[in-house]
């Protein structure tokens, strides 16, 4: 390799569904092209490190995959399975994850600002340290998750929440309301309460309230 000349990224292992190989292949034998992974299985496979800017991974099977680092920026993973995955210290900067089955992933470090989340399932999965700043979660199911140091700023927050999610060192500015599960009884937390609820548990996070549009002034004629 002659001086100077970057060493081209490759997965450290392939999926074992031949079509998605074949896909990763073809991408990467095409520079200057956005990975076109709709609907491909891509189990089993190493994808640490790798750039998938404005990727589509639209209902893409992702579960277990070793993501790690990886660069979604702007990608969309509607509906995609990441089911168990690590995404550790990934870049999910205004990734569309819409939909998006996340249960048990690991999203630790990872830069989730301005990702749009509506109708995520996330159930046990870990956001340690990530940053969520400016994103959009709405109807979000975080029973379980793991929010510790988690960061916040003005976040639509419309998640679902039970005894067993944690929120320790959680901070920023959210939008409620959160649904806290209890056994089979739920309630809404919002306002103040919502802020009580996170601070008991040891986060520091400030509920917004929602700004009301300004009434239309009567004209007199």
């Amino acid at each position: 390799m002659s001086s100077g000349t970057r060493k081209k990224w490759e997965p450290k292992t392939l999926p074992i569904d031949p079509a998605a190989t074949r896909q990763l292949q073809d991408w990467l034998a095409e520079e200057g092209y956005s990975l076109f992974g709709i609907e491909h299985d891509f189990r089993g496979a190493d994808l640490s490190g790798g750039d998938f800017t404005s990727a589509w991974f639209i209902q893409a099977v992702l579960a277990g995959v070793r993501l790690a680092g990886a660069s979604f920026y702007r990608a969309d993973l509607q509906s995609a399975d990441l089911t168990g995955a690590d995404l550790t210290g990934a870049d999910l900067v205004r990734a569309n994850l819409d939909e998006a089955v996340l249960r048990s992933a690991r999203l630790d470090g990872a830069d989730m600002v301005k990702a749009s989340l509506h109708g995520v399932d996330a159930p046990g999965a870990s956001f340690r340290g990530t940053r969520i700043m400016g994103a959009s979660l709405s109807d979000v199911d975080l029973r379980g998750a793991d929010l510790t140091d988690a960061v916040l700023f003005e976040n639509t927050f419309k998640v679902t929440v039970d005894d067993s999610t944690v929120v320790r060192g959680l901070t920023g500015t959210v939008f409620g309301p959160v649904t806290l599960f209890s056994g089979e009884s739920s309630r809404e937390l919002a306002g103040a309460e919502l802020a009580a609820w996170i601070g008991e548990r040891g986060g520091r996070v400030r509920v917004i309230p929602r700004r009301r549009p300004p009434q239309q002034g009567r004209h007199v004629s």
